[in-house]
C-alpha cells in the first residue's frame, strides 16, 4: 500500500470496509461457496484498504488500530461471508503473533507490504491430538543453525494459499510436551503439500490438511525463543483468535437474521393478503433470534477493550482466556440457533440453495472449531469449581 493510499484509507477505514463487504465480499459469497473457491478477490480488496494490517503499526504499512476495530471488522465481514471472515481472522492472528513475539527483521519482512501484502495463517492442529490443537506430537529437527520441519497438520485455514504459516511444533530434542517452538514458514518453501478441502460449510476458506516434509526454516524465522511456544499459545495465538472467531459467528447470526427478516417482510401469501411478518408466530421466532444476536455485541466490545488495555500495559493477554472462551461458546451457539430460526421462518425459500442455507451450513463449523464447544465448556466448568485446565498435564501444570 502506497503512502497516498494509506492516508486515504486510514482517514476513515470503516467507510472503505463497508464498501468492500457490500460490493466485493457479498457479491462473491455464493459463487465461492458453490465452487469451494478461495476468496482471493475479497482478500485483495481488504489488503488494498489496509484491513489485513489492522493491528500492524503504521511503520509496517498497517492501520495501527486496536482489537476493538479488528473484532468489529471480523463481525462485519462475517455478516456477508464466514469463509472470508475466518481467513481474515487467521491472517490478522498470524500477523499479531509476529507483532507480539517477532523481532524487527521479521516484522520488516513478513508484515510490511514491500510491494505486496502477504497472507498469513496459523498451522497448529494435528490429527493425533484432535481438537486439542495446542498439543503437538511433531518435533522440529536441526539443520546446523537452522531447522527442519516434518509435520502433518490436520486443519490449516488458507492451506496452499497462504504466503506464510505460523507453525507450532515441539522444539528439537523436546524434554516434554510443553517444550514448544513457533516458526514462520515461507509458503513457497519446498516440501509443503496442501490437501483438498471439501466440507459441509465454510467451503471457501480451504482449511484442509497440510504436510511439511523436510521443510527448511532459517534460524531468523524462529518466532520467539526455543521453548517459548507455550507462552505464545496463551498470550499470542489464543486471544486474537478467540475474539476474532467469535466476532465472525456474531456476524453470521446478524446476517441470517437480517436476511430472514427481509424475506418475511416482502413475501406475501396472496390468498390471505398477509406477509409472513403479519403472523404472530413468525414475529415471535424473529424476536427470539433478535434477543440472542443482541446479547453478543456488548460482550465483544467489552472483551476487545480488555485486550486493548492488556496490550497497552504489556500484560499477558491470557488474563482474559476464559472470558474469551465463554464468548466463543455463546457466539457459536447463537449462530446455530439463529441460522436454524432463519430456515424455519422462511420455509422452502430458506432451504433452497442460497444465503440462508449457506449460513446454516457455515454455522456448524462454529461448534467444532477449536476449542470445540464441548472442550471449551469443560475448561469453563473446571474454572468455575477451581480445578486446573490440564491442557498439557493430567492434574495441571
Amino acid at each position: 500500500m502506497t503512502k497516498d493510499n494509506q492516508a486515504q484509507v486510514s482517514a476513515n477505514p470503516f467507510d472503505a470496509l463497508t464498501g468492500i463487504v457490500a460490493e466485493v465480499v457479498q457479491v462473491n459469497a455464493e459463487r465461492n461457496d458453490r465452487e469451494s473457491r478461495f476468496p482471493r478477490e475479497n482478500l485483495d480488496a481488504l489488503a488494498a484498504a489496509g484491513w489485513t494490517g489492522v493491528l500492524n503499526d503504521r511503520k509496517y504499512g498497517g492501520l495501527g488500530l486496536d482489537y476493538q476495530a479488528f473484532a468489529e471488522a471480523a463481525y462485519r465481514i462475517g455478516q456477508a461471508d464466514a469463509s472470508t471472515g475466518l481467513i481474515f481472522v487467521m491472517h490478522v492472528g498470524a500477523a499479531q503473533t509476529i507483532n507480539l513475539f517477532g523481532d524487527e527483521d521479521q516484522k520488516q519482512r513478513w508484515l510490511k507490504p514491500n510491494g505486496k501484502s502477504l497472507l498469513g495463517t496459523y498451522s497448529t492442529s494435528e490429527r493425533a491430538s484432535g481438537g486439542h490443537w495446542w498439543y503437538n506430537f511433531s518435533e522440529a529437527g536441526r539443520d546446523n543453525d537452522d531447522y527442519l520441519i516434518n509435520a502433518e497438520k490436520s486443519f490449516t485455514t488458507s492451506a496452499g494459499q497462504a504466503d506464510f504459516y505460523i507453525l507450532q511444533t515441539r522444539s528439537p530434542g523436546a524434554k516434554d510436551q510443553t517444550d514448544i517452538s513457533f516458526f514462520i514458514v515461507d509458503g513457497t518453501a519446498p516440501g509443503i503439500t496442501a490437501g483438498p478441502w471439501d466440507a459441509l460449510g465454510v467451503r471457501g476458506n480451504h482449511s484442509g490438511p497440510i504436510r511439511y516434509a523436510g521443510v527448511k526454516v532459517p534460524r531468523r524465522d524462529r518466532l520467539g525463543a526455543e521453548g517459548q511456544g507455550k507462552e505464545i499459545i496463551y498470550d499470542g495465538v489464543s486471544p486474537v483468535y478467540l475474539i476474532g472467531l467469535a466476532a465472525v459467528w456474531e456476524g453470521l447470526a446478524r446476517g441470517a437474521l437480517e436476511t430472514a427478516t427481509a424475506h418475511a417482510k416482502r413475501h406475501t401469501h396472496q390468498d390471505l393478503q398477509k406477509s409472513l411478518a403479519d403472523y404472530q408466530a413468525i414475529r415471535q421466532q424473529l424476536g427470539e433470534a433478535k434477543v440472542l444476536v443482541e446479547s453478543l455485541g456488548p460482550w465483544r466490545r467489552e472483551l476487545a477493550a480488555g485486550l486493548d488495555a492488556l496490550w497497552s500495559q504489556g500484560r499477558p493477554q491470557s488474563e482474559l482466556l476464559i472470558g474469551l472462551t465463554e464468548f466463543k461458546v455463546h457466539a457459536a451457539e447463537v449462530a446455530n440457533k439463529v441460522a436454524g430460526i432463519a430456515l424455519t421462518v422462511t420455509g422452502g425459500y430458506g432451504y433452497a440453495r442460497g444465503p440462508l442455507e449457506r449460513y446454516f451450513r457455515d454455522a456448524r463449523a462454529a461448534i467444532a472449531m477449536g476449542p470445540s464447544n464441548i472442550i471449551a465448556r469443560e475448561w469453563i466448568g473446571k474454572t468455575v469449581v477451581g480445578l486446573p485446565l490440564e491442557l498439557f498435564y493430567e492434574g495441571g501444570e
